[in-house]
């Protein structure tokens, strides 16, 4: 009876042992298919500005670089038309770390890095040649590299491009036609100086409520690229278009510093190589498309008016004045690049 009972032992001990291994080399098995089918990272990349925009058009581009050089490892989701909130909203968001990335006018991020400003003083750049020469050199380098001052990453310069008036009311010949006009401007001193020295009642506001006001008639224009101007349809509230080209507004793509860092090292250089490629792209997209853009706008009913700019040039030479001692020695090195 005792030797039954020992094999019994035996024989369930050694079911127990081989049902713990059997258990043991599931759960390994578990594991490996869970690393070899990870999800992929996710971020949210948020614009104001609709499909039609160049803004979209370059995260569209950096979208298909860097799931295409991540093997599908990183997704990019967009979220255009002001979903994710307005400009200054995202920025502080990315600050926080509760938005990933953006692409963000020029001006906003003037109010988180003062410095940066300087792009905005008026007719800076000639040409958008001379604007890329900078913004891809020295002076643009180590003005990104100041938003991680902030808690944010710069990753480079796509553009808004050069900006012009538009109003219902008249048409703008020269500087002196600008007296009077309410003029939406950006959240930015630099451009609300700029439309004051032209003696025009200068209205910042974020852009989602620029078209309401346009819309209401609150405000008589605003100023702009003329791809801004083409994918709003601003014919429908502004009859007439100068091309001031007064000032070359850039946009960069940015990131939550935060964000950023959390990415592995690889993976954040395929960031930074995406996002210039992304912004070199959406420079030559929106150069092809300007000349068609103003004949369809001019097809709309729209006026298009080719101003005095030396008139303009003349009235704004208080805002350098006034910013000389703020922005000078970027003036000086952007002087030295464009040699």
């Amino acid at each position: 009876m005792k030797k039954i009972i020992s094999i019994i032992i035996c024989v369930l001990m050694f079911t127990t042992v081989l049902s713990g291994c059997t258990k043991s080399e599931g759960k390994n098995t578990g594991a490996n298919t869970s690393d070899s089918e990870k999800e992929p990272m996710t971020i949210k990349l948020a614009h104001v500005v609709n499909e039609k925009d160049g803004f979209h058009i370059a995260a569209m581009k950096f979208k298909e670089l860097v799931e295409e050089k991540t093997e599908g490892k990183v997704k990019i989701e967009l979220y255009p038309n002001a979903t994710l909130g307005d400009e200054r909203t995202l920025l502080k968001g990315m600050q926080m770390g509760t938005v990933d990335m953006g692409i963000i006018t020029n001006g906003p991020v003037a109010n988180f890095v003062e410095e940066i400003a300087v792009f905005e003083l008026p007719f800076l750049f000639s040409s958008p040649e001379e604007a890329y020469k900078v913004l891809d050199g020295s002076v643009g380098k180590e003005l990104l590299g100041k938003l991680e001052n902030v808690n944010l990453k710069g990753l480079a310069y796509a553009e808004r491009g050069f900006r012009n008036l538009t109003n219902s009311k008249k048409p703008v010949n020269s500087a002196a036609d600008v007296e009077g006009l309410k003029i939406r401007v950006m959240e930015n001193p630099v451009y609300i100086d700029t439309f004051k020295s032209l003696e025009a009642n200068a209205v910042p506001m974020a852009w989602t409520e620029a078209l309401t006001a346009l819309q209401q008639g609150t405000i008589d224009g605003q100023e702009n690229p003329v791809n801004v101007i083409h994918s709003f349809k601003l014919h429908e509230t502004q009859k007439y278009l100068s091309m001031t080209r007064h000032t070359y507004a850039p946009a960069i793509l940015v990131m939550s510093k935060k964000k950023f860092e959390e990415l592995p090292t690889d993976v954040q250089g395929i960031f930074e190589e995406s996002a210039q490629r992304a912004a070199e792209y959406e420079r030559k997209i929106n150069a092809e498309n300007e000349a068609k853009q103003l004949e369809e706008l001019k097809a709309s009913g729209m006026e298009i008016v080719e101003p005095d700019l030396e008139s303009f040039k003349k009235a704004v030479e208080p805002v350098y004045e006034k910013y000389k001692d703020k922005y000078g020695e970027y003036i000086e090195k952007i002087n030295e690049d464009l040699k």
